[in-house]
């Protein structure tokens, strides 16, 4: 058995969620809600602002799937290198990302923000702003997580030099580092023999 009361209120309750929230009223955007699955339709300008109805829509206790079937839409036909122009802005706008290590690519929309940080957090800040550029359909991340190359263990037992890490097993230093490390132990190795 349907219930229909439960799903009329869930639509309701989410209507007026979406239609009280400053970012997204002037859409106009409407749901419907079925067996406690939410859809959503409408056109926003942004993939942020569709992202924003979804989480909205999920943040309702009782709705137990979001299908968006929101588009985005521009003023005019926008090209790719414009999408990149305006993924830079907002990426640059932002002081969390430094844009000299996370920048984007653009085809059709869909936004590839290319490059490497050492912290995870700001691939989600990248995306986020790429996300609220217009033009933009889609972000994937392409973004390298990168490390030390000489793990603070090595350094540290390198400038002690009173025992050898990789010998008791520490094994968290990536293969760049370790070879650093064995050249330069056996270089001191070496003077300690003579």
């Amino acid at each position: 058995m349907k219930d229909e009361n439960g799903d009329d209120s869930l639509k309701d309750t989410l209507q007026m969620a979406l239609d009280n929230d400053k970012n997204l009223r002037s859409y106009g955007l409407r749901v419907d809600v079925v067996e406690g699955n939410a859809r959503l339709y409408g056109i926003v300008d942004t993939l942020s602002e569709k992202d924003r109805a979804e989480r909205i829509a999920r943040s309702i206790e009782g709705i137990k799937r979001v299908d968006s079937a929101i588009s985005i839409s521009t003023d005019g036909k926008i090209t790719d290198s414009e999408v990149e122009f305006e993924v830079s802005e907002e990426l640059e706008a932002d002081p969390d990302i430094d844009i000299r290590n996370i920048g984007a690519r653009s085809s059709k929309g869909v936004v590839a923000l290319v490059g490497k940080t050492d912290d995870p957090a700001k691939i989600e800040k990248a995306r986020q702003a790429a996300a609220r550029a217009r033009g933009v359909t889609r972000v994937v991340s392409h973004v390298k997580i990168h490390q030390d190359e000489i793990p603070s263990q090595a350094i540290f037992h390198s400038q002690v030099g009173n025992d050898d890490p990789w010998e008791q097993g520490k094994e968290e230093a990536d293969y760049t580092g370790q070879m650093k490390y064995r050249q330069r132990h056996a270089r001191e190795q070496k003077k300690r023999k003579k």
